[in-house]
């Protein structure tokens, strides 16, 4: 190795770098707050100076994922077909010369089946070729502000599901009568768990979310563990709606916040 090997997982709102030693393994990592939203006028390269300057000043072999490769990053590289193996994922890459060194955008997957609505993930494909083998099976899930639900075979992605869970969170709590009866958003495990389990017993969420009003209104949920409820409802929504593959191997890529959280309801939902 000529040169040292960085790999960045570039989203909308954060930048996260990882030096790779000869073996693959990550040396040292970073993340910075300067996700594609937050550049200014395309200064892309200057944002990823900043992130990468201290471990190769004198220039890097350097492999970006996520939204840098969207229409709107620095470079467009086109959604690769599901199905898709990680040798037809990679053979999407695009190469784009910097004055940081050789850098490549990897491709997202886009699943475009007759009768079903299409659907598209970038970061994500990445996250799950590299937590898997080529041999493996299993049903992933990577939570997040869109959760994906991709399951696997033989290493390779046969198709997924997008849910928009910790987007709605948000909305909700800062943007609905919801985020009037919250204070704060500190997690309360019963709340959450009571949450999962109605969703997991009633599939009509936009009736269940009005509950975390009502129910804090009757004082049955107290104020400060309306997030918590509002955050079981939605991922346990998210579960049952793929209750078909709860008795499959599963596996979370996630924070070991969120994988938390995921694991519990997981769990409740008999996974």
């Amino acid at each position: 190795m000529t040169k040292p090997v960085i790999g960045v997982d570039w989203g909308t709102s954060n930048l996260r770098a990882f030096l790779f030693d000869e073996n693959g393994a990550v040396r040292e990592a970073r993340e910075r707050p300067t996700g594609i939203s937050k550049i200014d006028n395309g200064a892309f390269e200057a944002a990823l100076a900043a992130a990468i300057n201290v471990w190769a000043p004198d220039g890097a072999d350097i492999v970006l994922c996520g939204m840098i490769g969207a229409r709107q990053g620095w470079a467009e590289a086109a959604y690769a077909p599901c199905p898709a193996s990680c040798a037809d994922w990679a053979g999407g890459v695009r190469a784009l010369q910097t004055t940081l060194g050789d850098a490549m955008i990897a491709p997202g997957l886009r699943l475009d089946a007759p009768g079903h609505p299409a659907d598209v993930m970038r970061g994500e494909e990445t996250q799950i070729f590299g937590a898997l083998g080529e041999d493996e099976d299993a049903i992933v899930v990577a939570p997040g502000t869109h959760s994906k639900w991709a399951p696997v075979d033989h290493g390779r992605i046969l198709s997924f599901r997008t849910f928009m869970t910790g987007e709605l969170h948000a909305l909700l709590l800062n943007h609905s009568i919801l985020g009037r009866m919250a204070d704060g958003a500190a997690h309360d495990p019963d709340a959450f768990a009571h949450g999962v389990d109605l969703s997991m017993a009633d599939p009509a969420l936009s009736a269940t979310l009005f509950s975390a009003r009502s129910e804090a209104l009757m004082g049955r949920l107290k104020e400060h563990a309306v997030s918590a409820y509002v955050s079981g409802l939605l991922i346990g929504a998210e579960i049952a709606a793929n209750r078909d593959a709860l008795g499959a191997p599963i596996v979370v890529i996630a924070s070991d916040t969120l994988a938390g959280l995921y694991d519990t309801a997981l769990r409740r939902a008999g996974a």
